[in-house]
């Protein structure tokens, strides 16, 4: 099998300099860069840099993939607005994730081997503008991105049943994370029966956001509108994060029963394989639906056929002597074809004594021709 690797960065909080295209041009004279990005593709040889140092110093998102089953995706983050403690509640125990320190920011390393490729994961191509959007809904507070890492620990066993899950749900499962779940190859009905239930009562509505900025002091105003006309490229994802945390500060009771509602790990498997099952169940009875449309479609073809055959009489007789004097495999084929579909038609009229009668004559003229007779041996 020959090789294929794919590789893309995306620069997202800074454009790439005429000095920083330069020095990646020396790293590859095939790859397409521009002011925010460095694309390359690999059927023979491998990328000359380092995709962790290419991280440190230039790019905010990377993805890689490779034919036999490799995928990565890296994210760069300022490490001011991440929690590390609260994606320690998540990522515990997931062995495809490495996250470090680099400088002031925090990148995420995440990669899964041997994942199965589908029809449509084409040249990789595209698949990091899909998953880019994570990035700023992580930096806006939004977990679910790491509730997915926590489900690859789920897959490899690493709980216990009684183990709760580290967030009530992820739903809905759309875009980005869709998009994640599926170039990881998570296992698709245990990340549905995660997301059966909504991710965060904090998500704020238009109305709670409304509220929520209209309580905050004329110094958290004014601090973020100078941030905003500076152009700092994190205000609006650091926005969102206060405005979540001040509605979750708001709501704590619905947030302690949604908390309450914790699954547990067991839960969360026995829902899935009951998914799995329904979704088999659907598929399987589909299926048999196709195939009775399909044997439909091949009986009345077949019908109008043999109506044919049997409105065109001693015709056809004749027919089947000339394809056979033809002495070569399409015309013994053909004669073989139209004496099956007159069978047919004799067995539909109770006139299969004439039908034998009349084949015994055919067989006994042309035994000589063994090619024939092999056909029809193999028509029954």
């Amino acid at each position: 099998m020959s090789e294929y690797q794919y590789y893309e960065f995306q620069a997202v909080d800074r454009p790439l300099g005429e000095v920083d295209r330069q020095v990646l041009r020396a790293l590859s004279t095939r790859a397409r860069i521009t002011a925010t990005s460095f694309t390359n593709s690999y059927e023979w040889g491998d990328f000359k840099g380092d995709p962790a140092e290419l991280m440190e110093r230039w790019f905010d998102l990377h993805l890689y993939l490779a034919n036999w089953g490799t995928r990565r995706l890296m994210i760069r983050v300022p490490e001011r607005l991440v929690d590390r403690r609260r994606l320690d509640d998540f990522l515990g125990e997931v062995d495809c994730v490495k996250v470090r320190v680099a400088g002031e920011n925090l990148i995420l390393n995440i990669v899964r081997d041997e994942v199965e490729p589908d029809e449509d994961w084409g040249d990789g191509s595209g698949w990091l503008a899909a998953l880019a959007p994570l990035r700023a809904d992580m930096l806006a507070g939004d977990l679910r991105l790491f509730y997915l890492l926590w489900l690859t620990a789920v897959e490899a066993n690493a709980f216990e049943a009684g183990d709760q899950e580290p967030m009530p749900g992820i739903g809905p499962v759309i875009g980005a994370l869709e998009a994640f779940a599926g170039f990881f190859g998570l296992d698709p009905d245990l990340v549905q029966a995660a997301a059966e239930r909504s991710a965060d009562a904090s998500a704020a509505s238009p109305d709670a956001a409304r509220r929520a900025i209209a309580a905050m002091t004329a110094d958290e105003t004014t601090n973020f509108l100078m941030r905003l006309f500076d152009g700092d490229p994190h205000v609006a994802a650091e926005l969102r994060a206060v405005v979540r945390a001040k509605v979750r500060d708001r709501l704590p009771t619905a947030i302690n029963a949604s908390s309450a509602g914790a699954r547990t790990v067991g839960e969360l498997r026995s829902r899935a394989q009951a998914i799995r099952l329904a979704r088999e169940r659907t598929e399987a009875e589909k299926a048999a639906a196709e195939r009775r449309r399909q044997a439909k479609e091949v009986e009345k073809v077949r019908r109008a056929r043999l109506d044919a055959i049997a409105r065109r009489g001693e015709n056809v007789w004749r027919e089947i002597e000339s394809e056979i004097e033809r002495r070569n495999a399409g015309g013994y084929d053909k004669a073989a074809n139209l004496l099956f579909d007159l069978r047919a038609i004799a067995e539909e009229r109770g006139a299969t004594e004439e039908f034998a009668r009349r084949l015994r004559t055919i067989r006994e003229r042309h035994a000589r021709k063994e090619r024939f007779i092999e056909r029809l041996a193999a028509l029954g």
